[in-house]
């Protein structure tokens, strides 16, 4: 069992920033990815970045790629969603996801809303 917990979400003005962690908890001790998807309404949920655990390999949707920086923290099981220059479009529920020993796990996910 692997429970992941968001926290950092917020309202900001168009061009700030916010800071989204999302630690694991439970058997975490063979993850080998954490990352975030985030979901608008009306939309699909959609990927933004993730991180390969082992490798430190980090990947990014194009729509985030210069503005977004994914990193971890191993000895806390915890990933980081840096989000700057922000836009009212990134307004989403942001969800971290992690997967474990082959399965998916998901957060509650964070709003995270971005005003002009």
């Amino acid at each position: 069992q692997v429970q992941l917990v968001e926290s950092g979400g917020g309202s900001v003005q168009a061009g700030g920033s916010l800071r989204l962690s999302c630690a694991a908890s439970g058997r975490t001790f063979s993850i080998y990815s954490m990352g975030w998807y985030r979901q608008a309404p009306g939309k699909e949920r959609e990927f933004v970045a993730s991180f390969g655990w082992s490798g430190g390999s980090t990947y990014y949707a194009d729509s985030v790629k210069d503005r977004f920086t994914i990193s971890r923290d191993n000895t806390k099981n915890t990933v980081y969603l840096q989000l700057n220059s922000l836009k009212p479009e990134d307004t989403a529920i942001y969800y971290c996801n992690g997967v474990v020993r082959g399965l998916d796990y998901w957060g509650q996910g964070t709003q995270v809303t971005v005003s002009s």
